[in-house]
C-alpha cells in the first residue's frame, strides 16, 4: 500500500522560508495560497534576514 502523504505539492512561505505542504481546506485553491498560516501572511514583512546572509559592503582602496 501506497501512503499517498508523500507526494503532495508544497510551496515556500516568503514570510518565514520555510516549506509547507498541500492540506485539503486549500484543494480548491491552492493556486492562490501563498503564506503557509496566518501569522506570516499579517507579517508580509518578506523573509527574515539573518546577520549571516546580510550582504557585505567591502570597499577596497
Amino acid at each position: 500500500m501506497v501512503h499517498r502523504k508523500l507526494f503532495l505539492p508544497s510551496k515556500i512561505c516568503p514570510g518565514c522560508q520555510r516549506p509547507f505542504s498541500w492540506r485539503k481546506k486549500w484543494q480548491y485553491n491552492w493556486q492562490q495560497v501563498i503564506y503557509c498560516s496566518e501569522r506570516c501572511r499579517r507579517s508580509k514583512s518578506g523573509p527574515i534576514v539573518t546577520p549571516a546572509v546580510l550582504p557585505t559592503d567591502k570597499k577596497s582602496g
